[in-house]
């Protein structure tokens, strides 16, 4: 338990420093995830977030389980070989589809890894913005209860 508690203060270090020198703006932030977090449907969130198309690339990386023992707690991790302006992680069957954004400057390194919650067996959708386009990632994640694997 301790090391957990050391990871939380290691990563809100790092990404307190990261807002204060202006790598990642918490304000940029406020202005979108009202409205896309609020969405319900996968097409609602792609119009809210502006994705008008986006093509499979190998400059994508997704990383998550084929099957997550606990829905509360899913680890995904994403990440792009190209200067990546924007991140987002939806589930296509919870309630409100979008379950993270990030967004980038040009000093950053695009990746992200974030447990993220599934209300049930899915379709999770890794998009990532880079170059002014759009580059998608879909991987089909079974939720089980317990670890049983029904």
């Amino acid at each position: 338990m301790d090391h957990q508690r050391r990871e939380v203060m290691r990563f809100a270090t790092v990404f307190g420093l990261m807002a204060s020198i202006g790598l990642i703006a918490p304000a940029q932030a406020e202005e979108w995830s009202r409205a896309a977090f609020a969405e319900k449907s996968l097409d609602e969130v792609f119009r809210v977030i502006g994705v008008n198309g986006a093509d499979t690339s190998s400059a994508l990386t997704f990383t998550a389980p084929e099957i997550a023992e606990n829905g509360a707690v899913v680890p995904v991790m994403v990440s792009s070989s190209l200067r990546a302006e924007q991140i987002a992680i939806l589930v296509e069957k919870n309630p409100n589809p979008l379950a993270a954004q990030f967004f980038f400057t040009a000093r950053t390194e695009p990746f992200v890894a974030a447990r993220i919650k599934m209300a049930e067996t899915s379709r999770v959708y890794a998009l990532v913005k880079a170059e002014g386009k759009w580059m998608m990632a879909v991987k089909e994640i079974k939720v089980t209860l317990g670890g049983c694997g029904g």
